[in-house]
């Protein structure tokens, strides 16, 4: 029986609610759900989310890119403070994003060295949002070399970044952008540079359907389509990705648990 875990999804913002979206994606497989924390306001509410739905919920916590600028030190407080919550796995969705800029790039670099420095205090993974951020994403998870462990999620980046984040200890998650018709660089990264130990699957659900539900807000119960094609590229069957990614997962966000 395959049991799939999907590591990022924004359970609070699917459409018809969470239960209809965990109902379905419980009978589609997938066991557990990581639902992503953004910006201070959403934070309670994901960890509320984990809690009510627990045992199949976890959350993150974090401030993402986009809303760098809304970070702050009481902020960072909640963040530490909650960070040893049964339901909290990682501290995330931090990173850089270069290309929307939404927040000035001086307020997303401090809220990510910030986090960082948390995810280092407290022993959790990060899960890392980079876009057109490669270098200074890079320079900056060296900093943290040894300390802080994570994974890039929504991978859409180049084999630099992909050999980079893989020798600094990172793991690589796969949203359905693998899927897509002009996401060729992205399949040949998947097939030759991510080793198969190293490797997540994830639907940032509700963005980035995959093919052939592209056009519809995504689900969680939607990351068996993106695992096939993961499977596929790595050459290894469905039941194969699924043991060897709910591996990765567990080492990564689940093993205080067990």
């Amino acid at each position: 029986m395959q049991e799939w875990i999907d590591i990022h999804c924004h359970l609070d913002r699917l459409e018809g609610g969470p239960e209809l979206a965990l109902s379905q994606a419980l009978a589609a497989g997938v066991k557990r759900i990581i639902t992503i924390g953004t910006e201070p306001e959403d934070l309670p509410v994901v960890i509320a989310l984990a809690e009510k739905h627990a045992p199949h919920v976890f959350c993150t916590i974090g401030v993402h890119p986009h809303d760098g600028v809304k970070y702050n030190s009481g902020v960072g407080e909640f963040i530490r403070k909650n960070a040893n919550h049964p339901r909290v796995v990682a501290i995330g969705e931090i990173g850089l994003d270069y290309y929307y800029n939404q927040s000035p790039k001086v307020e997303q670099l401090l809220a990510f060295r910030e986090q960082l420095q948390i995810a280092a205090e407290v022993g959790l993974p990060v899960e890392i949002h980079t876009r057109d951020a490669e270098e200074d994403t890079i320079k900056i998870l060296t900093e943290y070399k040894g300390r802080v462990k994570g994974v890039i999620h929504c991978f859409t980046g180049t084999e630099h970044l992909a050999s980079e984040a893989l020798s600094l200890g990172y793991n690589i998650s796969i949203s359905g952008v693998v899927t897509f018709k002009n996401a060729e660089s992205l399949r040949n990264i998947v097939k030759n540079i991510i080793p198969l130990d190293r490797l997540h699957v994830e639907t940032d659900a509700p963005f980035l359907a995959p093919v052939p539900m592209r056009g519809k807000p995504n689900t969680a119960a939607y990351v068996i389509h993106t695992a096939q094609v993961v499977a596929d590229l790595k050459n290894v069957s469905l039941q194969i990705l699924c043991e060897q990614t709910k591996k990765n997962a567990e080492k990564l966000f689940f093993k205080l648990l067990n």
